[in-house]
């Protein structure tokens, strides 16, 4: 396999399928299938998700609500998505952890950096919830924390699109794919991969991120076995 210990990053939108709202159990069990096809052969995997397709912080601040008070309610829109992956998982047969950044007893495990890097040598699929528990970081920034924290060889950005293009390729016929990038090449470009936060995390930790198109069954296992997918963006 390319990467032994992956951080897998899903966005809340990608969980609503053809849905305008909430979670498709069609995309779920899909996203389900692909995690147990690299997990059965050896990789470990760590995974945060996105609470966008049941709510997002800026948007509640754009409607007039602090912005403090709506992070909080994003974070519990990522357990929601997280708890839902975890039962489509263990749907399939893997034993999962679910660590939170919040304190849940009843549903989560707190977030302890040693427990959820032993969860991963024993074989269990660890998620992430609650982002990083504070106000002001996306889940962006959350993946690229913890992403370092367990020492993960990559991100994995799970998109709708296929990499990174010059333009948005759903608006723009004429974008091209970048198959490539460094991070200074990305900065220059102002090309929107991740916020600046969790950008300049993996940049200074020498992280690299690739992103690619999770919708389509078999490219996450493509990509572990070492075959060109998406588009990785790296230091020199």
């Amino acid at each position: 396999m390319r990467y032994n210990r992956i951080l897998l990053k899903l966005s809340g939108e990608s969980l609503m399928g053809d849905k305008q709202f909430g979670i498709d159990n069609k995309r779920l069990s899909s996203y389900a299938q692909q995690i147990k096809e690299i997990h059965d052969a050896g990789v470990e995997v760590a995974i945060v998700i996105g609470g966008g397709n049941i709510f997002r912080g800026v948007q509640a601040e754009e409607g007039g609500m602090d912005r403090t008070h709506g992070d909080y309610m994003g974070m519990l829109a990522t357990m929601i998505n997280s708890m839902a992956l975890q039962s489509s998982l263990e749907a399939v047969g893997i034993n999962t952890r679910l660590q939170s950044a919040i304190e849940m007893r009843e549903i989560a495990e707190p977030y302890v950096r040693r427990r959820a890097v032993r969860h991963l040598e024993k074989g269990r699929v660890v998620i992430f919830g609650a982002g990083t528990g504070n106000p002001f970081f996306t889940t962006d920034s959350a993946a690229s924390l913890r992403a370092i924290e367990i020492n993960a060889d990559v991100i994995l950005k799970g998109t709708r699109v296929d990499g990174i293009y010059t333009a948005d390729p759903l608006k723009d016929p004429t974008a091209t794919k970048y198959d490539k990038l460094t991070f200074d090449d990305a900065y220059a470009k102002d090309l929107k991969i991740m916020d600046m936060t969790a950008f300049t995390l993996c940049k200074e930790n020498n992280l690299p991120i690739v992103v690619f198109d999770m919708d389509t069954p078999g490219q996450l296992m493509k990509l572990m076995q070492g075959n060109e997918i998406g588009t990785l963006v790296h230091n020199k």
